[in-house]
C-alpha cells in the first residue's frame, strides 16, 4: 500500500484524490467494477421485504435563452414511453455527459458504459480534445460488440443542445464547480434525471433551489461520490446506526491537505480547442491563463481551477462532501444540520490560486452531538457512549486498518433483519435504479444540500475570522448575522447567464 502522507501531498495524483489518482488504488477492489461484493448483494436483495433505509424501505434559464428554444419543457412524471413500451428493444436509460475531464474519462464514463441497462449516447465540452477523446472512449467500447443497438455517440459543445436532444434521459455532470447548480437546474427543467459531481454547489441558497427544482419536475437526483459503496464506508455507518456504539457523542472527520505547485501565471490566448467564455459562463470574466483552467490536451494532471474560489471552494467541500456524508450517514443527521459552530482557516494567498490552505471546524447538532471537521488526514470517527469505530480512507503505519473499534468484537457483530441495512453497491446502478423506480437515490438532492452546505457553513465561518455562528437548519439562516447569510447566497452571474 502506498502510504497516505506520500500519496496525498503528491502535486501529480491528490487529484480530486479519491477518483483516478494513486489514491484510488487503496480502494480498488470496492471502486473498481465492485468485485467481491455480489455475494452480498444478493443477500441483501433477499431479505430487501425486511430492510429499512432512512425511514423507507431499502428500494428560461441561462444565457438569455428561452425554455421553448432550448426544449426545457418539464420532464414526463415516468420513464419515457420508448423505455417501458413493448417496442422498446432493450430498455436502455440513455445516458449524456456534460463536462469530459478528468473525472468523466478515467471514472463517470467508465462507471456508466459498464452498468447494465444503460446506453452512454452523448458527450459534451467547450474544450474540442476532451470532446473528442470522451465520444472515442464511448464508440471504440461498443464497437467491441457490446451493444448492437448502439447508433453512435453524438457530441455537442454547448450543453443547452445536449439538454434539448429528446432522446437523452440522464445526464452525468462533471464540470468545474462553478457550473454544476446551473447546468443541474437546466437539465432538471429540461426533464432530465441528474447526477451531479460533488461538491454539488458553492452556495447554500443555490443548494435548495436546485432541491426544489428536482421535486418541482420529479426527477431522479444522485450526488456522484462513491464513498457510500465503499464497503467499509459502509459497514462503519451500518454499525452505528444500529446502535452498535451507542448514542453517538462526537463525529471527526478530516480531508487531506491542499497542495500548491509551482506552475506559471502567464496571460495568453486560450488554446484553439477550448471556448473560453463558456467554460467561464457565469463566472467572472478574466483573461485565460493556463493555471486557472486546465493543461491542454490532458487527462490526467488535477486541473487549475480547483484552487481558485472563482470556481471551486477547494479542499473544504472537494473532499468534505465525502467524509462529512458518511459522517452525517452513520450518525443520522444527513437531512439537517448543526445549530452552532465555529471555523478558523487561512486562506492561500497567491495571485490565481487563493482557496484555503487548512481550517479547523466545530459544529454542535440540536441533539448535542458535536462534530470535528479538520484537514489533515481522510477519516471518519464517532465516538459513542459505548465505544467508537473509525474508517480510514488509506492504510499506513499509523492506521493499518481501514475499519477500526474500541472493541474489535464490534466489527463482527451480524445485523438483524428487523435493523437498518443500507444496500451496497456503485453510486451509478444506485442512480440507474432510481431512474427506472421513480424512487429515491441513496444520496439524494436533500442529502446532498445538507452535506455540502456543512462544509460551506465551515467556510463561512473561516471567512468571517472564526466567530462563533448559529445556525438554523430549517430555515437554513444565520441567526443575527447578515454578513454570513450573504455569504451563504449565490452573488449574482455573469450576463447574460441567469437561473431566473
Amino acid at each position: 500500500m502506498y502510504g497516505a502522507r506520500a500519496v496525498w501531498e503528491s502535486a501529480g495524483t491528490l487529484a480530486d484524490a479519491s477518483r483516478g489518482g494513486r489514491f484510488s488504488k487503496v480502494w480498488k477492489n470496492n471502486v473498481n467494477g465492485f468485485q467481491g461484493l455480489e455475494s452480498r448483494r444478493e443477500r441483501q436483495a433477499k431479505q430487501e421485504s425486511n430492510m429499512k433505509m432512512q425511514g423507507m424501505t431499502r428500494r428560461g434559464f441561462l444565457g438569455g435563452m428561452s425554455l421553448a428554444a432550448a426544449g426545457m419543457a418539464a420532464g414526463p412524471l415516468l420513464l419515457p414511453r420508448r423505455l417501458l413500451g413493448a417496442d422498446a428493444p432493450s430498455k436502455k436509460v440513455t445516458v449524456g455527459f456534460i463536462g469530459c475531464g478528468r473525472q468523466a474519462y478515467h471514472s463517470n464514463i467508465p462507471g456508466f458504459i459498464r452498468t447494465a441497462g444503460v446506453q452512454c449516447v452523448a458527450v459534451c465540452d467547450v474544450d474540442a480534445w476532451r470532446m473528442e477523446q470522451a465520444k472515442q472512449q464511448i464508440e471504440k467500447y461498443y464497437a467491441k460488440g457490446k451493444d448492437g443497438d448502439f447508433k453512435g455517440c453524438k457530441a455537442y459543445k454547448d450543453f443547452r443542445e445536449l439538454l434539448a436532444d429528446k432522446t437523452i434521459d440522464a445526464v452525468m455532470i462533471s464540470t468545474q464547480d462553478h457550473w454544476h447548480v446551473p447546468m443541474a437546474v437546466a437539465a432538471v427543467r429540461a426533464g432530465k434525471d441528474v447526477a451531479l459531481e460533488k461538491p454539488i454547489t458553492r452556495y447554500i441558497d443555490e443548494g435548495r433551489l436546485l432541491a426544489s427544482e428536482v421535486a418541482k419536475h420529479n426527477r431522479v437526483f444522485r450526488v456522484d461520490s462513491e464513498f457510500r459503496s465503499l464497503e467499509p464506508m459502509h459497514r462503519a455507518a451500518e454499525l452505528v446506526r444500529n446502535g452498535r456504539i451507542g448514542k453517538v457523542l462526537v463525529v471527526r472527520t478530516g480531508s487531506p491537505k491542499e497542495v500548491f505547485p509551482n506552475e506559471a501565471e502567464t496571460v495568453t490566448p486560450p488554446p484553439a480547442d477550448l471556448d473560453y467564455d463558456l467554460w467561464l459562463g457565469p463566472a467572472p470574466k478574466v483573461d485565460y491563463m493556463q493555471k486557472r483552467v486546465h493543461t491542454p490536451r490532458d487527462l490526467k494532471s488535477r486541473p487549475g481551477w480547483m484552487r481558485n474560489l472563482d470556481y471551486c471552494d477547494g479542499m473544504v467541500t472537494n473532499w468534505g462532501t465525502h467524509l462529512n456524508d458518511i459522517g452525517q450517514w452513520g450518525a443520522g443527521t444527513e437531512r439537517t444540520g448543526p445549530v452552532e459552530l465555529k471555523a478558523t482557516g487561512k486562506f492561500h494567498d497567491g495571485k490565481v490560486w487563493n482557496v484555503l490552505e487548512y481550517f479547523d471546524a466545530w459544529y454542535k447538532f440540536a441533539n448535542g452531538m458535536e462534530f470535528f471537521y479538520q484537514m489533515g488526514t481522510p477519516h471518519v470517527r464517532f465516538e459513542g457512549e459505548k465505544g467508537w469505530i473509525q474508517v480510514n480512507y488509506a492504510q499506513d503505519k499509523l492506521h493499518p486498518e481501514r475499519l477500526q473499534a474500541s472493541d474489535p468484537k464490534i466489527l463482527k457483530e451480524q445485523l438483524g433483519p428487523e435493523e437498518i441495512h443500507f444496500p451496497l453497491k456503485s453510486e451509478k446502478q444506485d442512480f440507474i435504479d432510481a431512474v427506472r423506480s421513480r424512487g429515491k437515490t441513496l444520496e439524494d438532492e436533500e442529502v446532498g444540500q445538507r452535506t455540502t452546505s456543512l462544509c460551506h457553513l465551515a467556510h463561512i465561518a473561516v471567512q468571517l475570522g472564526g466567530a462563533k455562528l448559529a445556525w438554523d437548519p430549517d430555515k437554513e439562516v444565520f441567526i443575527g448575522n447578515d454578513a454570513a447569510n450573504k455569504l451563504a447566497k449565490r452573488p449574482p452571474m455573469r450576463a447574460p447567464w441567469t437561473m431566473e
